[in-house]
Parts: C-alpha cells; sequence; structure tokens
C-alpha cells in the first residue's frame, strides 16, 4: 500500500514538470530573458529526475529477494544523488552563460506575458513541492522528499526571475534579467551540492541520529528489570525500512525460552512504534556479576551485589560496544 502511494506522488511529479517545462519554454521564447532561460533549463532537470525518481520508487517498493536480502530502498538515495549532479550541472552551466550575457547583453520583451507565465507555474511548483515533501515524510521515501525539495528550489527560482522581469519592466534595464541568473546559478550549484551530500550519506549508512534517539527512548521508556543493558545500537535505513541491530544483557541463568521471550518483546516494542516495517535483530548477552549494582532485578537468586541504581539509556552509551557500567566503582 506504501509503494503504492509513493508511485503515485512520484507519477504526479513527472507529469506536474512536464507540463510547466514546456510553459517555461514559451515564456522564454516570448520574452529572450536570459533568467526566464535559467529557469526553464532547470526545469529540463526536473523532467529527468522526476522519471528516474518514480522508477526508484517502483524499485525500492519492490520485494526482498536472493539477490537484494536488506530490499531495494538504497536506490531511493541514488535516485537524489542523480538530481543532485544533473542540478549542480545545470547551475554550472547556467551560471556561466549568465557571465556571458553580462558581457553581451540584449534587449528583452512581452515582460508582461513572461511574467504572468512564470508567476502561474512558480505556484504550481510550490503547491507540488508541499505534497511531494509531506507526503514524502509519511511514506519515508527520500526521493520523494528530494523531489519535492527541488520543486520548491524550482520555485523559489521562477519567483526570482519573475522579480527581475518586474524591475526590467519598470526601469528598463536589462542587467537586473542578468544578475538574477547569476544569483539563480550560485543558488542551484549549492542546492545541488547539499542534495549529493545527502545522497553520499543514506548511501554510506550515516548514521540518522534522530531515528537512533528515538529507538533509544522507546527502550528507555518501556524498560524492563530483566532488560539489564542495551548496548551496540546500530541502525540502517533501506530507503523507508528500518533495519535494526543491538545487544541486550540479560540474566545468565534464564532459560533459552525465557531469552527469547524478551528478545522478542523488545522487537515487538520496536516494530510498533514505526509506521514503516523494520527487521531487527537482538543478540543477548548473559550478565555477569559486575552488573549487579546497576541490575533491577527481583528476588535475584544469585544476586551478589546489592542494586544501586540504574544507568539511563542515551545516545552515548547504548551505540557503544561495551557494556554499562556505573561511573563510581563498586565493592563486594
Amino acid at each position: 500500500m506504501l509503494a503504492l502511494k509513493r508511485n503515485r506522488f512520484g507519477l504526479l511529479s513527472l507529469v506536474v514538470s512536464v507540463v510547466l517545462v514546456f510553459t517555461k519554454f514559451y515564456a522564454w521564447a516570448l520574452t529572450h530573458s536570459q533568467a526566464a532561460l535559467t529557469d526553464a533549463l532547470e526545469s529540463i532537470i526536473n523532467v529527468f529526475t522526476s522519471g528516474f525518481a518514480l522508477y526508484s520508487i517502483y524499485l525500492s517498493g519492490l520485494p526482498k529477494d536472493q539477490n537484494h536480502p536488506y530490499g531495494h530502498g538504497k536506490v531511493e538515495y541514488l535516485s537524489v544523488g542523480f538530481e543532485g549532479a544533473l542540478i549542480l550541472g545545470a547551475g554550472v552551466y547556467i551560471f556561466s552563460s549568465a557571465i556571458q550575457a553580462l558581457l553581451h547583453p540584449h534587449s528583452v520583451q512581452q515582460l508582461d506575458w513572461g511574467v504572468l507565465l512564470l508567476g502561474g507555474t512558480a505556484v504550481a511548483n510550490l503547491l507540488t513541492g508541499f505534497v511531494l515533501v509531506r507526503q514524502g515524510h509519511k511514506l519515508h521515501s527520500p526521493a520523494l522528499v528530494g523531489d519535492g525539495q527541488h520543486l520548491y528550489l524550482d520555485a523559489v527560482s521562477t519567483l526570482v526571475s519573475c522579480a527581475a522581469l518586474g524591475l526590467v519592466y519598470f526601469t528598463g534595464l536589462v542587467i537586473f534579467d542578468t544578475v538574477a541568473a547569476l544569483i539563480l546559478g550560485v543558488v542551484i550549484v549549492v542546492n545541488g551540492y547539499r542534495m549529493l551530500r545527502r545522497s553520499v550519506s543514506g548511501l554510506m549508512d550515516e548514521s540518522d541520529v534522530a531515528t537512533v534517539e528515538r529507538v533509544i527512548a522507546e527502550l528507555q521508556q518501556h524498560r524492563q528489570p530483566p532488560w539489564i543493558d542495551v548496548h551496540n545500537l546500530r541502525i540502517v535505513r533501506y530507503g523507508a525500512n528500518l533495519h535494526i541491530d543491538c545487544h541486550i544483557t540479560i540474566p545468565y541463568y534464564f532459560s533459552l525460552e525465557e531469552a527469547h521471550a524478551e528478545v522478542s518483546r523488545i522487537e515487538e516494542l520496536i516494530r510498533s512504534r514505526f509506521e514503516v516495517e523494520v527487521e531487527m535483530f537482538v543478540h543477548a548477552d548473559p550478565c555477569t556479576f559486575s552488573a549487579c549494582p546497576h541490575c533491577s532485578m527481583p528476588d535475584c537468586p544469585v544476586r551478589q551485589h546489592a542494586f544501586t541504581r540504574l544507568v539511563p539509556w542515551t545516545l552515548d552509551n547504548v551505540v557503544k560496544n561495551e557494556r554499562h557500567q556505573l561511573d563510581e566503582p563498586t565493592t563486594a
């Protein structure tokens, strides 16, 4: 169901991009404006990136198979990187073209119709971008979010173009058109780089701190006495889905059946707190007597040290591959 929704919004982005690119090129043909040409060229990128994003969303929704045991979700980060690379390249070209226009200025015409057409495309991009970003976060789709943010950028670029054409209309100074193209070129290059950076982060499994903290908070809130500590927590995002690994220390005298029950409780707890598919593997470690001061197991038959206090689970200690200890030394 989530995959179907992502596909629908990806198709919406593609259709809107195709319609708007023709509109913007018509506006450029009317005005011969460098800013309008800049806007139209960026919209061509929208068409290519929306198409690739739609395909990546389709792939990410495919089930796991023998060749892709973790699913196909990471292709969405590739889509974001592809989009960022195209935007970066377009920004460099736009900036160089604006420099040429600055050195060899030319007149612009039919500014009223140009501003009207470009203004309409800006509104359409803002509305579509808002829908894509909102639904992308809701459906946990990096490709949809990236596509929506690109449409936001496109809308801002169009508004700058409109403002530049308005200034040319009222002042007769063509320099405003060229300066707007230069500014847009710089903005587009910066945003293209940011999208590439986000793509590399996802492909390199950079830690999603917000998700890690959310998992830790859930474990802390629903903490049970047999869960002596949780450590070596790792979270990898595959598109919308999550893969989580962690170690839990439980009483060493638990039977295999009891240990399995505690592991299952943790897995079900975390899965129930996320709207996306969560694949979780919990490794059970037996406790040692050094854990007694921060173990709250009632009526423990093997306790050798008095319980002192619990060690709070935080981002600093749960992600480390080491068992928790109290800050102060303990005695027998």
